[in-house]
């Protein structure tokens, strides 16, 4: 399984240079952009400030950090969350 890292949704820009993005916050890594174009936003809905999001495929570039994957954070995710915590 891919790393996945959860973040909470800054702001959305719908009309940015090369198209609609948003920027989400991560605790150790800070800002991550993603693109909202369908193949790296998985979801029919863009999401709003607040978001909880969860980006796989991160990646340094020159300008800060990039998902090339992003979803809605789920209830699954949450439970996946709570094993990882009791199994510790």
């Amino acid at each position: 399984m891919k790393q996945q890292y959860e973040a909470m949704v800054e702001k959305v820009i719908a009309n940015g240079k090369h198209g609609s993005y948003a920027v989400a916050t991560h605790k150790k890594l800070g800002k991550i952009t993603f693109s909202l174009d369908h193949k790296v936003w998985k979801e029919k809905e863009t999401p709003d400030a607040g978001s909880l999001v969860i980006l796989q495929s991160v990646r340094k570039k020159r300008a800060g950090w990039r998902a090339e994957q992003a979803r809605f954070f789920t209830p699954e995710d949450q439970q996946t969350e709570k094993r990882k915590e009791n199994s510790e």
